[in-house]
């Protein structure tokens, strides 16, 4: 089942992993995948769910938004550990015009959720999950076990590309990069350096034309041009080249 999660590559592909074999650990209606900068109230949204009208593209980030501060902020009270709760017959409600789209409707019917993150403390960005389910409550065990799959459901959600309205907010980036990459003594631009990084991560170039928002057609080009400025002719010699050059004064 889990060794499935690594041939997601669409938003399609997760919807009908997720409403297979994984719904009777995690059983749910709706998944809502919140990421960015919590702090600054600016993230990006992923909705899965077999309800009709009910997708990422319907989902008003205005409206959205509100609802997934104050679960991550229970969180972080919860010191980032599972934790699942209950509603009465209202359901879950969007503040504002949240009332009238289709996944505010839907949520007003759900009676029950588990929250859990996964945080990427490289980058210093966290991705907030919350399960929606018209069942009446999670038991523990429940929330033990969003704990132990948790990370291959968001390992599948990072290998589906970014919808258009969910390009990565690049300034929350740019810190990480800045750490890692003290103005080595090397002539690499700006973009080929930070693809080395990711390079460096692991990251194969269809995934770091993701990340960037890129064709893997220019992320390509670019590692051409960084083998001859590094004098190389593989990945793994460009990492070794590029780790020393950022590690030289």
């Amino acid at each position: 089942m889990v060794s499935q999660a690594v041939q997601i590559r669409t938003h399609f592909d997760l919807l009908i992993w997720l409403q297979g074999e994984m719904q009777y650990y995690l059983p749910h209606d709706i998944l809502i995948a919140a990421w960015g900068s919590f702090q600054d109230g600016k993230l990006c949204h992923d909705v899965i769910s077999p309800i009709a009208g009910v997708r990422s593209q319907n989902a008003d980030a205005e409206t959205l938004t509100p609802l997934m501060l104050q679960l991550y902020q229970r969180w972080t009270e919860f010191k980032k550990r599972p934790y699942a709760m209950k509603v009465g017959e209202s359901g879950f409600l969007l503040e504002n015009t949240g009332l009238q789209c289709m996944l505010g409707n839907a949520l007003k019917v759900m009676r029950s959720a588990m929250v859990h993150g996964i945080s990427d403390e490289r980058h210093g960005i966290e991705c907030l999950y919350v399960i929606f389910s018209g069942r009446l409550e999670y038991s523990q065990a429940d929330r033990a076990t969003v704990g132990s799959l948790l990370p291959y459901v968001d390992s599948a959600l990072r290998q589906v590309s970014h919808l258009p309205d969910q390009t990565p907010d690049r300034t929350l980036l740019e810190p990480a990069l800045k750490d890692v990459i003290p103005t080595p003594s090397h002539n690499l631009s700006n973009r080929e350096a930070e693809i080395m990084l990711w390079v460096a991560l692991g990251k194969t170039n269809p995934e770091i034309g993701c990340i960037l928002n890129i064709s893997e057609f220019t992320v390509k080009n670019h590692m051409q041009r960084v083998f001859k400025k590094l004098d190389v002719t593989n990945r793994a010699q460009a990492v070794g080249k590029f780790r020393e050059l950022c590690e030289s004064p």
